[in-house]
């Protein structure tokens, strides 16, 4: 491309967005950085009925997919595919066309040649991992080696494929990506919007907190069980703040009723995104759960609610993975426990909750460390030398007059 003319990019993602999801945060900061940088943007995205077709979005001109109101899961992301590959079809032509998921990705790496564009794939997540969690019914079906097969094939096609843990480039590099094509580029975090809250806290009934999605990956049938063994000590709370499915919902409320607890487990639908600094300050122990399981051993994952969690300076008790030890020291920044054991994510818990210095030092330890380390700011700036390091794709000065 020439040096005089911006690098017009096309970012798909099957998400919503807005939306009470990781997953939207890290599509905004992405996007934000890319404008920021000069790159003209258009994003498309997932439609809703509550959502206009066509917005300004952080400076990228946001696209959205019709919602047919489908509960079909697969038919609608085949749509998806199909919406994306028609707004290729009939718009000016694109230097690079990044996505973050097979959907839209295996569409456009196959046209790749015809329009010239570069490709990077945002690989958070791979639907042949994570479908066997959302629809367990789908585990090792023909479906999902053909999910798999396409994925495979746009990874093979992929001039760059980014990706947010060391956990998850190995795994793609058994899958036969070439290592020096994988750039890992972990979360971030909003340190302005996410900061420890002034004074100290007082709690009557201390509360544990959850933030994040009601998947089975998550662990929360864990930290239920193990907030029944807290109880036994001391009166606590636990409040989960996550989106799920109706079955996943309908899971753990069976889960609570069964074990006593409906009057001291609170499982609340999402929050907008500026309203969860406020729910983490208010708790006196953040926990991350995560079980032990393919998901997240394997394919790997980078959880934004641990980083959230550690710049809101609370005490966080975390699940002892590879991936959580990428972001936190432990017992420093947080303490871990056995994956998948109630007792000992109990025990941590009560460590917490019985050592008001210690959860103090855990949570001023996670602050410091989350901002010299895992910013969004940061993970922008990685982004866009990508865009310019290995793809060549630069813009005029004159375009780029904002900070990343």
């Amino acid at each position: 491309m020439s040096p005089n003319m911006p690098a017009p990019v096309l970012y798909s993602a099957f998400d919503v967005v807005p939306a009470p999801k990781g997953a939207s945060t890290h599509i905004t900061q992405f996007v934000a950085g890319l404008t920021r940088a000069g790159y003209p943007v258009t994003l498309i995205t997932a439609g809703r009925d509550s959502l206009p077709e066509r917005e300004v979005y952080h400076g990228a001109a946001l696209w959205r997919s019709p919602d047919d109101g489908s509960e079909n899961y697969l038919q609608r992301a085949l749509a998806f595919g199909d919406y994306v590959l028609a707004h290729v079809r009939n718009a000016p032509p694109y230097a690079v066309a990044h996505f973050r998921n097979v959907w839209s990705g295996f569409p456009l790496a196959e046209e790749r040649h015809r329009y010239g564009y570069r490709l990077v794939y945002e690989v958070n997540g791979l639907a042949s991992v994570e479908m066997g969690y959302h629809f367990p019914g789908l585990r090792g079906s023909a479906l999902l080696d053909k999910v798999q097969e396409r994925e495979l094939a746009a990874l093979g096609m992929a001039d760059v494929v980014i990706c947010p843990s060391q956990v998850t480039r190995a795994y793609l590099v058994s899958l036969g990506v070439p290592p020096d094509r994988v750039v890992v580029i972990p979360n971030g975090v909003d340190g302005e919007l996410f900061r420890p809250a002034p004074g100290v806290q007082h709690y009557d009934t201390p509360t544990i907190l959850y933030v994040g999605t009601l998947a089975d990956w998550q662990g929360l049938a864990t930290l239920i069980e193990a907030t029944s063994l807290v109880l036994s000590r001391q009166a606590v709370r636990l409040r989960i703040l996550g989106q799920g499915r109706k079955r996943q919902r309908k899971a753990l409320t069976r889960q609570i009723r069964k074990l006593g607890l409906e009057q001291q487990v609170i499982l609340s639908g999402p929050v907008s995104h500026d309203q969860v600094p406020a729910a983490i300050g208010e708790a006196a122990v953040c926990v991350a759960p995560l079980g032990y399981n393919e998901r997240n051993v394997v394919q790997g994952c980078c959880p934004i609610k641990i980083l959230e969690y550690m710049a809101c300076g609370r005490p966080i008790v975390a699940a002892n993975l590879p991936v959580v030890r990428e972001l936190v020291r432990p017992d420093r920044d947080a303490l871990l426990f056995t994956p998948d054991d109630p007792a000992d994510l109990a025990r941590a818990i009560q460590a917490v909750l019985d050592d008001p210095a210690l959860a103090r030092r855990l949570g001023d330890n996670a602050a410091t460390h989350v901002r010299a380390h895992f910013t969004w700011q940061a993970a922008r700036h990685r982004l866009i030398a990508v865009y310019r390091e290995r793809l060549q794709q630069d813009v005029p000065v004159a375009h780029a007059s904002q900070p990343c």
